[in-house]
């Protein structure tokens, strides 16, 4: 498999090919995992969330429960109108359909206070991973945190979920983020970052499974 990013067209094919191409409606282990991530939020209610990858809109739903506002991003319209339906009614979540790192939408990201990113950086390239990492850190306030999430088992993307979640790590180092959080769960991990001004008073926690 190449190592470059994954074109926005192979996921709109896996969306229009199968209703919920990953299970994220009927898969134990997904449940289990947004659990999970619901418990890595740092303060709640959160003001402003951007989730990335929101795919059908099921993670979006559970956000929503704890966030006073939600920019949900997708590259797959498929998958935004699936999402658009399930978060009908709902008038604090709003849906974008962008290729990141390409089309991040720096203007409706401005300005949030947490950042989630689940099962989609192993799909960028090293450089892409890196690119993100600076459009997220410019978009969230000083305080905010960053939720990454990323499967560990095998894959044929141009990044294991490891490479991917250290990538993106490094990058934010580089920039004064720092992780304060990491949770590992049977075949996922899940790393929170603070920037500088938060980062030393915040819990930590490795090596936890469920």
């Amino acid at each position: 498999m190449t190592k470059e990013t994954w074109k926005p067209d192979v996921f709109e094919t896996l969306f229009q090919t199968s209703d919920d191409p990953w299970d994220f409606e009927t898969s134990l282990y997904e449940q289990k995992k947004l659990a999970k991530v619901l418990e890595c939020i740092p303060i709640r209610p959160v003001s402003f969330a951007l989730e990335l990858g929101c795919a059908i809109g099921v993670s979006t739903l559970a956000l929503a429960q704890y966030c006073k506002r939600i920019v949900s991003v997708d590259a797959s319209e498929t998958a935004l109108e699936k999402a658009k339906k399930r978060c009908e009614g709902l008038g604090h979540v709003t849906f974008i359909k962008a290729f990141l790192p390409q089309d991040y939408p720096v203007l409706a990201a401005s300005g949030c206070d947490l950042v989630v990113i689940s099962e989609v950086l192993y799909f960028l390239s090293v450089r892409d991973i890196q690119r993100l990492a600076g459009m997220v850190t410019q978009s969230l306030t000083p305080t905010g945190s960053i939720l990454i999430v990323n499967w560990t088992g095998p894959t044929d993307t141009p990044c294991t979920g490891d490479e991917a979640s250290d990538c993106f790590m490094e990058a934010c180092r580089a920039l004064h983020w720092e992780p304060d959080l990491r949770v590992r769960g049977g075949s996922y991990r899940i790393d929170r970052l603070a920037g500088a001004l938060n980062s030393q008073n915040s819990g930590r926690a490795s090596g936890e499974e469920i």
